[in-house]
């Protein structure tokens, strides 16, 4: 990529009339687009934004969301963006926690997050309001300047750009929080093109006229490169939907708007299907190309998508570090049960408790190594220095690796525990009682058995078809499987049925919720 910033490499002349963004409420071209980010700079540029300094993002997936990003970097400046389905107590947090001092955001959380802001948001002095059709006027928001984002003006000149590297601090994203409280990792913009360059071309391999959808939002990492730098930095279309992607959401968005490349998360697979199978048939005569990640994504339910639809899930795994995925399967070359393949770009390393090489064929803890990991975590030093170690990225994953070079998640390293003196994974365990027809999904965590000593317990989803589940028999059943599959040491000593697991906002189980759920009853 010649262009040294996103700006250049995304609004180039030709591209003018080809569509950028399909939406319910906006369709743009890319001209439009453009058109939008300068006035987006224009507003952000009255606001004095120095460089360096950080500006926050709560926008929904829209049109605006991709102006504010791209114009902060036009003025040097350091995007923050935030997920919308945080609690606020959460979005609070991460603003003071980034300092930020300037805000784009969505009118309507004048009366949530923004309320009583000047006490509880320490840093934030400047906003900048969209406002959505329903809202005619500018809200006011207490001891805060406000402005709105769409502010005519008659500037229709970039502004200047500070000279810029492209290896100096462009955004900051938060991960997911699904073991401890969100940590900012701080990217350039040589890591989006870095990703584009990798994943991108690697394995999905756009081609003219390609519409990217993706179930995971524009603040995460995974929805930033599906939703934002693949589709635009190739002149691709992004598709892009304000509302939660609910089933009924996404189905309507196949319909209306045809993706030809669709990005989801497991637990958002099993969703569709049951969908599918109960509700409404999706419509998905467009689809070449389905992606994963986030979570393992189980084997029987790539198998029952692409058996019930024609279209392979390539899973894979990435992280907030990492900006995008470093290792998945592709097109033609699909292994279930597996995250494929590491990309060229990448190295990988799987290490013991102390540091040393795993031998061959046994599982240990992913390091990972490329030019798109962060350049740390915003002020963080010490839990910077340990994750991020002279080159390599500790993932927290445990893998192990075949013959052929197929990677296969274990689970988290912190979620691996003993029984019997013998580790246990618990996506190994999960992933034979999900094949049970009966179950929705299945969650394996560490517990304490009788005799006070470690066993594993799943929680289990049931999967209703029809009329009642008789639990016992339905546990004796997933108990039979278990014997049938697993070695004594790795199966559940307890079966407990719940009506839905704890989720972050990235798809992925929050595991402590569920230990501390059995200590509890313990």
């Amino acid at each position: 990529m010649s262009a040294t910033n996103l700006f250049d490499a995304i609004f180039l002349p030709e591209r003018a009339s080809l569509p950028a963004v399909l939406s319910r409420q906006r369709e743009l071209t890319y001209g439009e687009l453009r058109a939008e980010t300068i006035r987006a700079a224009v507003a952000l540029k009255a606001l004095r934004i120095e460089n360096g300094e950080r500006v926050a993002i709560l926008l929904n997936d829209s049109s605006e969301f991709i102006a504010a990003f791209l114009a902060i970097q036009l003025l040097g400046g350091i995007a923050v963006p935030i997920n919308m389905a945080l609690s606020v107590a959460d979005q609070r947090l991460i603003l003071n926690d980034s300092t930020a001092r300037a805000a784009v955001v969505e009118g309507s959380l004048c009366n949530t997050l923004l309320t009583a802001a000047r006490n509880r948001l320490r840093h934030l002095h400047d906003l900048l309001l969209v406002s959505r059709a329903e809202e005619m006027e500018l809200h006011h928001v207490e001891g805060i300047n406000s402005r709105r984002f769409d502010e005519p003006s008659a500037e229709r000149a970039v502004p200047d750009m500070p000279e810029s590297s492209g290896n100096i601090p462009a955004f900051i994203l938060y991960t997911s929080g699904s073991t401890g409280e969100p940590k900012g990792a701080i990217h350039t913009e040589s890591d989006v093109f870095y990703t584009n360059d990798t994943f991108c071309k690697q394995v999905l391999d756009l081609r003219p006229g390609d519409r990217l959808f993706s179930s995971s939002r524009l603040p995460f990492a995974y929805g930033l490169g599906n939703s934002f730098s693949f589709p635009l930095l190739n002149g691709m279309t992004t598709v892009l939907s304000l509302e939660k992607p609910t089933p009924e959401v996404i189905g309507q968005t196949f319909r209306e708007y045809k993706p030809t490349v669709f990005f989801g998360v497991p637990v958002v697979y099993n969703l569709l299907l049951e969908h599918h199978r109960k509700v409404q048939a999706l419509d998905c005569s467009a689809l070449r190309l389905c992606i994963s990640a986030g979570e393992a994504l189980p084997a029987h339910l790539g198998e029952a998508w692409q058996n019930t639809f024609g279209v392979q899930v390539l899973d894979g795994i990435g992280s907030t570090e990492m900006l995008h995925m470093w290792m998945s399967n592709h097109q033609g070359a699909v292994r279930y049960g597996s995250s494929g393949q590491l990309l060229q770009g990448y190295e990988a390393q799987l290490l013991d408790q102390q540091g040393q090489p795993t031998p061959a064929g046994q599982a240990g803890n992913l390091w990972v190594k490329g030019a798109s990991a962060a350049k740390g975590y915003w002020q963080r030093p010490e839990i910077t220095a340990s994750t991020f170690v002279d080159g390599w990225v500790r993932t927290g994953d445990l893998y192990s690796r075949d013959p052929d070079g197929f990677w296969f998640h274990m689970g988290r390293s912190d979620d691996c525990f003993k029984s019997s003196g013998q580790w246990v994974s618990p996506v190994e365990v999960e992933g034979v009682l999900a094949r049970h027809s009966s179950v929705r999904t299945v969650a394996v965590v560490e517990s304490l058995d009788e005799a006070g000593l470690p066993s594993p317990s799943a929680f289990i989803v049931v999967n209703i078809v029809s009329g009642e589940i008789d639990q016992e028999q339905l546990e004796d059943e997933l108990r039979q499987m278990a014997k049938a599959a697993l070695p004594r040491f790795k199966r559940p000593r307890k079966y407990l049925f719940v009506l839905e697991l704890p989720y972050t906002a990235t798809g992925k189980v929050q595991r402590f919720k569920l230990r501390e759920q059995l200590r509890k009853k313990d």
